[in-house]
């Protein structure tokens, strides 16, 4: 069996995510975003994450990481929408999806868009290489595509 070093696995996007029945911006351009996140009273996202870190610095491309500072918020994000502790959340896709509480709004456009890609493979010490085989076949399959799109992931 031939056993595969690396892979690309399923990527999350980025989305906004809102309280339930909340009305929704237009987010469709970039510019869109920008008044959204002017315009929101409360911005959440959870810190210490690859998503935190691309939006810190899509904030700053934007030219409106002083504005938003203030109103910017890291928690569990998908608690505090649902609470209302903050107006909206960004956040993966994939993590939105199984909430309660909480709907996607839209992903964010394309071209301010991040992605988190994520790597499978088989460290060259292994006691048995052979097993992870079958499980990153089956993640990088054609077949996932559908399941892995339908819970918010781009496939690899």
């Amino acid at each position: 069996m031939r056993i595969p070093r690396a892979r690309s696995l399923p990527a999350p996007e980025l989305a906004w995510r809102s309280r339930k029945g909340a009305a929704k911006p237009d987010l469709s351009t970039d510019d869109g975003f920008k008044q959204a996140m002017l315009n929101a009273k409360s911005i959440g996202y959870v810190d210490q994450t690859l998503t935190a870190a691309a939006l810190k610095s899509l904030f700053a491309k934007l030219v409106i990481a002083d504005e938003t500072r203030s109103k910017s918020k890291a928690l569990n994000v998908q608690a505090a929408v649902a609470n209302g502790d903050v107006e909206i959340g960004l956040i993966q896709i994939s993590k939105i999806l199984p909430c309660r509480g909480v709907e996607l709004a839209v992903p964010l456009p394309a071209d301010i868009q991040t992605y988190t890609t994520f790597a499978a493979g088989v460290d060259a010490a292994a006691k048995d290489p052979t097993a992870a085989a079958p499980l990153i076949k089956f993640l990088t399959a054609a077949e996932a595509a559908a399941v892995i799109k339908a819970k918010g992931m781009e496939p690899g």
